[in-house]
C-alpha cells in the first residue's frame, strides 16, 4: 500500500490540493494531509480545509510521495519552512517520489534540488527554481519528481500521480469513470 502526505499552509491552491486528494482516495491510495501549524487550514481563496495531521508530527514517516500545493502566500511558506526541505532532501535521497504544482516548485528550488531538472511551474516563479530547465508542458516528470504547472493542470497532475504508483490502467480507469465514461 503506498502512502502519501499532502502539506497544507495557509495560502495553498485549494483546486491542486483537493483534486490530488481526490483523485489519489479514488485510486485506493492511502493519503493524509499534513498541517504545517494549525489543523484548520485556510486555502488561497478563502475556503478551510481541516487536515489529517501535523507535519512536526508525522514528517519522520515513511512515505511514498510528498505532495505540494502551489498557491499564495501557501507556496512561499512551504519554501521558507525548514521541515519542509528536510523532509523533501530525505524523500529525495531515499529514492521517494515528490510532487509540487504551480508556486510549491520553489521549495524544491530553495534548497537547490533542481539543478538540471526538467520543471513545470506557475509563470513568474521561473527565478526561484535554480538551475532548472522550465517547461511550458502542463505537467513534467523527471525521475521521481513531478511537476505541474498550475490550477488548470490538477486533474492532469494528479492522475499523472495514480499512473506512477498504480499503473496506466488504473489511471485511465479513474479518469473514464471522471468523465462519466465506465
Amino acid at each position: 500500500m503506498s502512502h502519501v502526505a499532502v502539506l497544507l499552509t495557509d495560502g495553498f491552491e485549494e483546486i491542486e490540493a483537493v483534486t490530488v486528494i481526490d483523485v489519489l482516495r479514488r485510486a485506493d491510495i492511502t493519503v493524509r494531509t499534513l498541517a504545517l501549524k494549525d489543523l484548520l487550514v485556510n486555502g488561497a481563496h478563502g475556503i478551510p480545509l481541516q487536515a489529517d495531521g501535523l507535519l512536526e508530527d508525522e514528517q519522520g514517516l515513511d512515505w511514498d510521495l510528498v505532495v505540494l500545493p502551489g498557491g499564495q502566500p501557501g507556496a512561499n511558506s512551504l519554501r521558507d519552512d525548514p521541515r519542509v526541505g528536510s523532509l523533501l532532501e530525505r524523500q529525495l535521497a531515499h529514492d521517494k517520489s515528490v510532487a509540487a504544482i504551480c508556486a510549491a516548485p520553489i521549495a524544491l528550488g530553495a534548497h537547490g534540488m533542481l539543478k538540471g531538472r526538467q520543471v513545470a511551474c506557475y509563470p513568474g516563479f521561473e527565478d526561484q527554481l535554480l538551475g532548472a530547465m522550465v517547461s511550458s508542458e502542463p505537467v513534467i516528470v523527471d525521475g521521481r519528481l513531478t511537476t505541474g504547472r498550475g490550477p488548470a493542470a490538477s486533474v492532469q497532475f494528479a492522475l499523472e500521480l495514480v499512473k506512477q504508483i498504480k499503473g496506466q490502467a488504473k489511471a485511465e480507469a479513474i479518469h473514464r469513470g471522471m468523465m462519466g465514461l465506465v
